[in-house]
Parts: C-alpha cells; structure tokens; sequence
C-alpha cells in the first residue's frame, strides 16, 4: 500500500495567553478556532489539541474496532466511540497522560456479548493512533453492548 499524509495548518496572531488561532484541515474539512485560555479551562465552543487528539483517536479506533470485528466474523449495527483525553498541567508544561476508549455496540452479530470487550481491547492495538500514543499515555479500553 502506499504511503499518504494529510496536514493540518494553524494561523495564529499574538501571545501564547491573549492570541487566538483557528486550525484549518488542508482537504478543507474543517475549521476550527483555538485559544490558550480554552485549552486549559471552559472551551466556551473553541478546540483544543487534546480535544483534536480524542477526536482523532476516537475515529482511528472506531475503524479499528469494526475491521477487528470482521475479522471474527462479526459486526455491529452500530458503534459508538468517545475518546476522552486526559492532561496534567505542571511547571514543566502540559502533559498527555490518558486517552479513555468508550465504545458502545448496538446490533452485535456473530459475536458473543461477553467476548466483546476482549475484541475491543484488540482492536486498541490495531489502531494506529493508539499505537502513536501508547508509551506516552495510558490508553484504556470501556466497551459496553446494547441490544
């Protein structure tokens, strides 16, 4: 397979504490405004890094987790993923410690409903987002069927 690469471009203007920024994905799916002050208190709508980092571990994980599924000839009618990122703020700066995986399955087939969150945390290890992170932060796996 060969290789790909997607961007992101952030156009910040003034100080780290009082600037503001927006982040705009290069296939222009979305735009997103960013402040200091939001990242590390009340969002007040705006994004974060870390909220880009759940964003983009949830959705890696969510791929993952169905392509596990199939391999166990199994799927679901639908899953729901949140990833929810943890950060510690010290003198040294901000540090990532967790990324929390909450899948919920609806409509699970071919698969006992016990032997889900065994698939789940499988398919934590085939998710490449996962596998970037994994070292630098704690990631922990929830799974949960709904009928």
């Amino acid at each position: 397979m060969p290789s790909f690469s997607r961007s992101a471009t952030v156009d910040w203007a003034g100080s780290v504490t009082e600037g503001k920024g927006q982040v705009k994905a290069a296939t222009g799916a979305f735009t997103l405004p960013v402040t200091f002050p939001a990242r590390i208190g009340e969002p007040a709508g705006l994004t974060s890094p870390e909220e880009l980092v759940a964003a983009s571990h949830a959705a890696c994980y969510a791929m993952a987790l169905n392509g596990t599924l199939g391999r166990h000839n199994a799927s679901a009618a639908r899953t729901q993923v949140t990833a929810t990122v943890t950060a510690d703020k010290s003198e040294s700066g901000i540090e990532l410690t967790t990324s929390h995986l909450k899948v919920v399955a609806e409509g699970l087939q071919g698969l006992d409903k016990n032997k889900f969150s065994e698939v789940a945390r499988e398919a934590e290890g085939r998710c490449p987002i996962s596998n970037a992170l994994r070292g630098t932060m704690k990631i922990e796996v929830e799974a949960e069927v709904r009928t």
